[in-house]
């Protein structure tokens, strides 16, 4: 397997300003600081789970509300998966997870397709977690993580009813099954897809 499957990442907006490293081959080393506590432990976890080593460093409007800052560090992370696996050449492709929070069932699935397109079904009228996170902004992460690393992504709560289990499920089923989608398969010459290009 390649070790070099990296990337780095600036981007700076009017309303966030978000540096972010990824390496694929990692071990889940992670720093995070994203000035939001829960988006930093599900980021955390997503490295940990994933074995994706990460470092993230965002400054976004906050005092506004949590949104720019969870959406645009969705889009950076997706950038970033997006181009360090380059041409995607003797990757699996695929992956997925169903994965059991306490109460909540996750089912996440993954094609590193090159065709950006998210299901997502979650309960929408969920508490607030902690003071603050709204549980909907776990949507607009995954939705911008998606589309910047132009991927296809299903993500379902089949069973749950505590926000916090939900979110992390979700997190930790998109770190597994981005981890299986990512693995490279000695068998696999070139990409696999019969268009020859993904």
């Amino acid at each position: 397997m390649s070790q070099n499957r990296q990337s780095t990442k600036h981007r700076k907006t009017a309303e966030t300003d978000i540096n972010l490293m990824l390496s694929i081959d990692g071990s889940g080393k992670s720093t995070i600081d994203t000035g939001i506590a829960f988006l930093d432990h599900m980021l955390t976890l997503f490295s940990k789970h994933g074995l994706f080593d990460l470092q993230v460093k965002a400054v976004g409007d906050i005092k506004v509300d949590f949104h720019h800052t969870v959406e645009d560090t969705g889009i950076v992370l997706g950038t970033c998966f997006k181009e360090a696996l380059g041409d995607k050449t003797g990757i699996v492709r695929y992956g997925s997870c169903l994965l059991p929070m306490d109460e909540t069932l996750a089912r996440v699935a993954v094609d590193l397709s090159g065709r950006p397109f998210l299901h997502y079904d979650a309960p929408e009228r969920v508490e607030t977690i902690g003071e603050a996170f709204q549980f909907q902004l776990v949507e607009e992460f995954v939705r911008g993580f998606t589309n910047a690393a132009m991927a296809t992504v299903h993500v379902e709560i089949l069973h749950g009813k505590d926000a916090h289990h939900m979110a992390e499920a979700i997190f930790k089923g998109l770190a597994r099954a981005l981890d299986a989608a990512t693995r490279t398969d000695p068998r696999v010459s070139g990409v696999p897809s019969t268009k020859e290009v993904l």
